[in-house]
């Protein structure tokens, strides 16, 4: 993938408190190869939802960690010297500085929990 504009990101501020979020209504309405929606903030957090098929761009976030874990499907995230393949109930956290991209080869799912400043795209 070349340009952000094959991505799709949410760039609402997710649901509201004490409201509960279909998260299967969510994907199974979802027509994009590349979705990151903001579920909600917590505290200074916030918790998004991927749907990803295809390959993102290798990006870092200079200030802040980015948590994964992985609801269904297989997420490939690599680093620059290793790669670690994910399946459901996996997680995997990314420090801040690490450079780093996301591969799915088949639709995948999953949540991520990272500073609520943080550009998905990378700094």
């Amino acid at each position: 993938m070349e340009s952000d504009t094959r991505y799709s990101f949410s760039k609402d501020k997710g649901f509201p408190p004490l409201e509960r979020i279909d998260i299967k209504k969510i994907v199974d309405s979802c027509e994009e190869k590349w979705f990151n929606r903001t579920l909600s903030n917590v505290n200074d957090c916030v918790v998004r939802l991927g749907i990803v098929q295809g390959e993102f761009h290798w990006h870092k976030h200079d200030k802040e960690d980015e948590f994964f874990y992985v609801v269904s499907g297989c997420l490939l995230l690599d680093l620059e010297n290793q790669s670690f393949e994910l399946g459901p109930q996996q997680a995997f956290m990314v420090p801040r500085g690490v450079m780093h991209r996301t591969r799915a080869t088949e639709p995948t799912v999953m949540l991520m929990i990272e500073g609520a400043g943080v550009k998905p795209t990378g700094d």
